[in-house]
C-alpha cells in the first residue's frame, strides 16, 4: 500500500497491546492471594460475604478497588489522561462513548488500562469505563466473571473516525467521514469493558451501557 511503513508501525501499537494483554492474564492470576481477590479478609468477612447478592459476591472487589484508585485522577479530567499519553481512538459510539488509547500501555494491569471510555455532556467529560483488548478470547478471564465483546477489523484515523475494513490494503488514505489522515489498521479484536466509573444496569462487563445515551 502507499503507506505501508506507517501502517506497520501504527498497527503494531494496538496489536502489541492486545497480544501483551493476553500474555499477561495468566501472570495476573498467579499474583492474587490464596483464594483469589476474595482471599483477603475472607475469614473475617464470612458473614458479610454470605449475605451479599451473588452478582456482587462474584466480582473481584480488590482488583476493582485498585483500578478505581489508579484511574481516579482521570475520572473527571480528560486533560490529565491526555497528559498521561491517552489519545483519541474513536469518536462517540452510541451506548459506549469516546475511546482514548495509550499506546505505551502493554499487558494486563488492572491499574493501567490501555483504553479509557469517556462520556461527554456539554463541555464536560466523565470517565465511564476502562477497556482492554485481546487478539482472541482469554483462556482464563483476567477479572473474575468477565464477559467479552468484539470490535471488527478497522482502519483508524487521527481524529478518531474509523472505517471497518478486512485488511490494511482496503483502508482509504484519509477518513471518508472527515478527511483526517490515516493512523492504523487492526484485525478483529475481543474487548473487555469494565464500567467502574458509571453505573450500568446491564452489568459491570457489558459492552454497551443504556444509561450513556443521555450523553449522545
Amino acid at each position: 500500500m502507499r503507506i505501508v511503513g506507517t501502517i506497520a508501525v501504527s498497527a503494531a501499537v494496538i496489536l502489541g497491546i492486545a497480544a501483551a494483554t493476553a500474555m499477561a492474564v495468566a501472570r495476573t492470576h498467579s499474583d492474587l492471594p490464596p483464594g483469589g481477590a476474595h482471599g483477603v479478609g475472607m475469614g473475617m468477612d464470612m458473614n458479610m460475604s454470605m449475605a451479599m447478592a451473588p452478582a456482587t459476591a462474584d466480582l473481584p472487589a480488590l482488583q476493582l478497588a485498585h483500578a478505581r484508585i489508579a484511574t481516579a485522577k482521570y475520572a473527571g479530567d480528560l486533560n490529565a489522561a491526555k497528559k498521561a499519553g491517552y489519545e483519541i481512538l474513536t469518536q462517540q459510539i452510541a451506548g459506549m462513548g469516546y475511546h482514548f488509547i495509550n499506546p505505551a500501555v502493554k499487558g494486563f494491569d488492572v491499574r493501567k488500562p490501555p483504553i479509557l471510555v469517556y462520556e461527554k455532556h456539554g463541555g464536560k467529560w466523565q470517565l465511564g469505563a476502562l477497556e482492554w483488548v485481546f487478539p482472541k478470547k482469554p483462556a482464563s478471564p483476567p477479572l473474575k466473571g468477565a464477559t467479552y465483546g468484539a470490535f471488527p477489523a478497522a482502519c483508524h484515523y487521527k481524529d478518531g473516525t474509523f472505517v471497518p475494513e478486512p485488511s490494511t490494503d482496503a483502508c482509504p488514505t484519509t477518513s471518508p467521514q472527515s478527511g483526517a489522515s490515516f493512523n492504523f489498521w487492526h484485525p478483529a479484536l475481543v474487548t473487555m469493558h469494565v464500567w467502574i466509573w458509571y453505573p450500568n444496569p446491564d452489568g459491570l462487563y457489558a459492552s454497551m451501557d443504556p444509561l450513556v445515551h443521555a450523553f449522545g
